[in-house]
């Protein structure tokens, strides 16, 4: 079992910055991978960012590319997802999820354990 928490979520304008936090607690050594999802109005959760949680390879969706950066503390357990350049589009409620890296890991069904979500605004 794998407890997420996430944090860091508000409210920014366009173009600023903000950074997310997915605190993690339970059999955090296994071979997991660290998804970040989100979820706007009306919309299907959709895939932002991953990493590994052992060797931190990273893959990210073509919507943030060069605008965010995944990354992960192994002493702390903790992944985080720095966001810069904001863009009203951007918003939605954000989700750290781990789950096997042996899967298609860019699916939201492919992971097993999901934080509450954090919202992020951001206005023009």
């Amino acid at each position: 079992q794998v407890q997420l928490v996430e944090s860091g979520g508000g409210l920014v304008q366009a173009g600023g910055s903000l950074r997310l936090l997915c605190a993690a607690s339970g059999r955090t050594r296994s071979p997991y991978a660290m998804g970040w999802f989100r979820q706007a109005p009306g919309k299907e959760r959709e895939f932002v960012a991953v990493t590994t949680w052992s060797y931190g390879v990273t893959d990210y969706a073509d919507s943030v590319m060069g605008r965010f950066i995944i990354s992960r503390d192994v002493d702390k357990s903790t992944a985080y997802l720095q966001m810069n350049s904001l863009k009203p589009e951007d918003t939605a409620v954000y989700y750290c999820a781990a789950g096997s890296i042996y899967r298609w890991v860019y699916a939201p069904g492919s992971y097993d354990y999901w934080g509450q979500g954090t919202q992020v605004t951001v206005s023009s």
